[in-house]
C-alpha cells in the first residue's frame, strides 16, 4: 500500500509541475466537482492498491492476464448501474477472455489465490471507477483527460496515504532497511523515482491519446498490444517460468480483449446511429 501511495503522490507532483510551469492549463474545479470525484477516486484507489498487491503475490505477467478479464465486470455491471443492455455478440466476445484466463491459471507456477483475488478486486475497482466517472462527471466535460487523471490521483492519495500509515506504518522502517540491504539506498531511490514517473506517464499517455481523437478501433489495437508488451517484457525481465499452456491461454485472453473492444465499439456505433435516426 505504501508503494501505491508513493505512485499516486508522484503522479500528483508531476501534475503540479505541469500546472505551475503552465505546460498544462490549471483545471477550474468547484465543490460540486470535488464531491462528484470522491467515489471515482475511491474506486481508483481500490483498483490501484489491489493491483500492486497482486503484483507482489504472483508473477506480474499472470496478474496482467487476470486483469484482462476487466471487460467481464464492465459488461456485467453496466446493466444494473448504467442501464446499458449489451447485445449477444458483446457477451460472446467475453468467452475467450474467461477461457484464456482459466487455461493460463491451470499451469501457472506462481498462482496464488490471494494474488488472483486481488487482481480480480482491481478489475472490479477499475470498472466501478469508469462507471461512476460516467454517472458523476457527465456535467464536467470542460476538464480534459490529462487534468482529470491528475485530479483523480491527488484525491486518491487522500484515501490511500492515511490507510497506508494506519495499516503498514509500523513496518515501514524494517521494510525499508531490508530493501536497502538488498539493492542499496541509491538504487532503491532510483527504482521509486522511475516507478512513480512511469506510472504517471503510462496513464497520462492513455488520456492524451483519447483526447487526440484517435479512433476507437485504433485505441483498442494499441491497448491490446500494450498488454502483450507488458506480459512479454515482464516474462523476460523477471524470468519466471511460462508453460505452453500459459502462452496459449494468455494469447486467447488477450485476443478476447481485442474482440470485446471491437464488439463494444460496434454496439456504440449502432446506438449512435439509432439516436441519429430518431432525431
Amino acid at each position: 500500500m505504501a508503494l501505491s501511495a508513493w505512485q499516486l503522490a508522484a503522479s500528483g507532483l508531476f501534475m503540479c509541475f505541469l500546472w505551475i510551469s503552465k505546460l498544462q492549463p490549471v483545471p477550474q474545479v468547484d465543490k460540486g466537482f470535488f464531491l462528484a470525484l470522491l467515489p471515482v477516486a475511491f474506486f481508483h484507489t481500490v483498483g490501484h492498491v489491489s493491483a500492486c498487491v497482486s503484483f507482489s503475490q504472483m508473477a506480474v505477467s499472470f496478474a496482467h492476464i487476470v486483469k484482462a478479464a476487466e471487460p467481464v465486470f464492465s459488461v456485467a455491471l453496466s446493466g444494473p448501474l448504467l442501464g446499458v443492455q449489451y447485445p449477444f455478440y458483446v457477451w460472446l466476445s467475453l468467452l475467450p477472455i474467461v477461457a484464456g484466463c482459466a487455461m493460463s491459471a491451470m499451469k501457472e507456477v506462481s498462482f496464488a489465490w490471494s494474488g488472483f483475488n486481488n487482481a480480480m478486486i482491481s478489475n472490479l475497482g477499475m470498472v466501478l471507477r469508469n462507471i461512476y466517472s460516467k454517472k458523476s462527471l457527465a456535467n464536467y466535460k470542460h476538464i480534459d483527460g490529462i487534468n482529470l487523471f491528475g485530479l483523480i490521483s491527488i484525491v486518491s492519495l487522500l484515501y490511500c496515504a492515511p490507510a497506508a500509515v494506519i495499516m503498514e506504518g509500523s513496518a515501514w522502517s524494517s521494510a525499508w532497511q531490508a530493501a536497502v540491504t538488498k539493492v542499496g539506498q541509491e538504487k532503491m531511490w532510483q527504482l521509486l523515482g522511475w516507478g512513480g514517473i512511469f506510472y504517471h506517464l503510462y496513464n497520462q499517455t492513455s488520456y492524451m491519446v483519447l483526447n487526440e481523437g484517435v479512433s476507437a478501433v485504433t485505441f483498442s489495437v494499441g491497448n491490446t498490444m500494450k498488454r502483450v508488451a507488458v506480459v512479454v517484457s515482464s516474462v523476460m525481465f523477471f524470468k519466471n517460468p511460462v508453460s505452453i499452456m500459459n502462452w496459449v491461454g494468455s494469447g486467447i485472453a488477450i485476443a478476447g480483449t481485442y474482440l470485446y473492444s471491437l464488439a463494444s465499439d460496434k454496439f456504440a456505433a449502432e446506438q449512435k446511429a439509432a439516436k441519429a435516426k430518431k432525431a
